[in-house]
């Protein structure tokens, strides 16, 4: 993915130092696949923990987010699709998720 990495987007904050101001964000990091899925051609990835349920989390500049990206979840072959699964709380049920490349132009070009 050209040495980019994805990650969770939480609250965006700004704080003063030295009369200087810092706009950033809070991120839950994600672990890129070493090379794309061989069947769908899309990289997966997997949100980060430290431990068994602390993720791995990290303040970073805004300046340092490209753009955001569009999480497809990794259905498992086996298993029900729930109604209650919805955009709010798929992040959370997921353990993988394809980025898809063929959301828009910008998508494509940039991270493949």
């Amino acid at each position: 993915m050209h040495g980019l990495l994805v990650a969770r987007v939480y609250p965006f904050f700004r704080f003063s130092h030295n009369g200087l101001n810092y706009p950033c964000v809070l991120v839950h990091w994600y672990s890129t696949s070493n090379k794309p899925d061989p069947t769908t051609g899309f990289w997966v990835v997997q949100p980060e923990f430290a431990g068994r349920r602390r993720r791995h989390m990290g303040v970073i500049h805004l300046n340092s987010v490209i753009r955001a990206a569009h999480l497809l979840p990794k259905f498992p072959s086996d298993a029900p699709v729930y109604r209650e699964i919805n955009y709010m709380n798929v992040l959370d049920l997921y353990s993988s998720f394809y980025i898809n490349k063929f959301i828009d132009h910008h998508a494509f070009e940039i991270a493949f």
